[in-house]
């Protein structure tokens, strides 16, 4: 048997030829001009997208079927992607409005949780003209259920219905255009325990049926359209359309103004969320600072494409539990190449330029954010008498906690 034999194999190579055509422009926007010319950031945007191009096919193929609904590990330790929170997890199971689902699992500790069943993406955000982000982005939140309305037994276990008709109060309605559930938690303490949880629907009477040559090639249309997207859209999609970012040209800097996020969405999300572009020499520090408040907040420091840095190995996210107050009242993060001896450094990862995110969850206050870019030698005279310190064996158990909390997270 050879090419040609199957009515097939053109189709499928042609299929193929454009997911491989799409890949290798995707790997040309790793040198676009939002990301420094330095080994360490050229690498890391060929990470970036050697991560996604690893669940591509999993999002396109393996769990597309939303019959055979399965909850995938959007982010994790290994890939990041759209922002993500270093003290989130995501997960997602593509669902549609005809099917009911149930979910069963245990509760867990954390102090966030959000089931969020995600409407129909259209090409524009709705009421402009600003297109929608690649997919799997740009879905429109329709219901959710936060973690403090979820009821569990006494052990934390729980079952949650998705579509059909209403089962008690953990239940999610669906539309005709439902085709996504979206889970996020939160985590502040190190040692918050994840939620587990498992998906079914429950009609299910039959093994799923193997993919057909037309499935193939779907998958490899959506996946090629997914690794060009991500690489095209992060972070010039941001840069360009959020009144809630600061870009390149105005570094070091949160908005002028406080965000008050996407309404209706952002509420539904559960957050507000404001992005700040910084850049720093190898001998400056830049100090972030805001008002102590009772809020659930966390800072997750982030490359140029807008993906969360290392946060299995360095401290480069904060959440209020594992934070140090001033004796002013106020929260001072130092941001820094090098550890400068204070317990409230975000490491660069050796980075130049990046991005931070601050996002205040359950609330749709904004915080007003400070910022001050100093020299490291001169950060005792900038920074209050009362600053918290860490020595370096303070800062080895700081990194022995958050490297267990993470893999408890993930079960690595």
């Amino acid at each position: 048997m050879a090419f040609g034999d199957s009515p097939h194999d053109e189709p499928l190579r042609k299929a193929w030829t454009e997911f491989c055509t799409r890949l290798q422009e995707a790997g040309e926007r790793v040198f676009k001009d939002y990301n420094p010319p330095t080994p360490l950031q050229r690498a890391d945007a060929f990470r970036f997208l050697t991560q996604n191009l690893g669940q591509a096919f999993d999002l396109a193929l393996e769990t597309k079927d939303t019959r055979y609904p399965e909850i995938h590990a959007f982010c994790t330790p290994h890939c990041k992607l759209g922002g993500d929170a270093a003290d989130f997890t995501y997960q997602q199971a593509w669902v549609d409005g005809a099917s009911v689902y149930r979910i069963v699992g245990n509760r867990g500790t954390a102090r966030f949780l959000n089931f969020t069943v995600q409407g129909p993406r259209p090409e524009k955000m709705p009421g402009t003209e600003i297109r929608s982000l690649h997919e799997p982005f740009g879905d429109i939140p329709e219901a959710n259920l936060f973690g403090h309305q979820l009821q569990a037994a006494w052990d934390g276990s729980f079952e949650l219905y998705i579509g059909g008709p209403q089962r008690g109060p953990n239940w999610l309605p669906t539309t005709p255009g439902t085709r996504k559930l979206f889970i996020r938690q939160g985590f502040d303490h190190w040692d918050e325990l994840p939620a587990r949880f498992r998906i079914e629907r429950i009609d299910m009477a039959t093994p799923p049926p193997m993919p057909t040559p037309e499935r193939m090639m779907e998958a490899m249309d959506w996946a090629g359209r997914f690794v060009s997207g991500l690489m095209n859209d992060w972070p010039d999609h941001t840069y360009q359309y959020s009144k809630a970012s600061t870009g390149p040209s105005q570094l070091n800097v949160f908005p002028p103004e406080d965000p008050t996020g996407d309404g209706g969405a952002d509420k539904r999300r559960g957050r507000v969320a404001v992005n700040m572009c910084w850049q720093l020499g190898p001998d400056e520090a830049l100090i972030i600072e805001f008002d102590r408040h009772d809020g659930f907040w966390m800072l997750t420091n982030m490359g140029s494409f807008f993906s969360s840095m290392d946060y299995l190995y360095r401290p480069v996210s904060y959440t209020p539990a594992r934070t140090k107050v001033d004796p002013d009242g106020k929260i001072r993060l130092i941001l820094c190449h090098e550890d400068p001896g204070y317990h409230n450094w975000l490491d660069t990862q050796g980075f130049t330029l990046g991005n931070i995110t601050y996002r205040n969850l359950m609330s749709e206050t904004s915080t007003i954010l400070r910022t001050r870019l100093v020299k490291r030698a001169a950060l005792a005279e900038a920074l209050p008498a009362g600053a918290a310190k860490t020595s370096p064996e303070e800062r080895t158990r700081q990194l022995w906690a958050r490297f267990n909390s993470i893999r408890q997270r993930y079960t690595l």
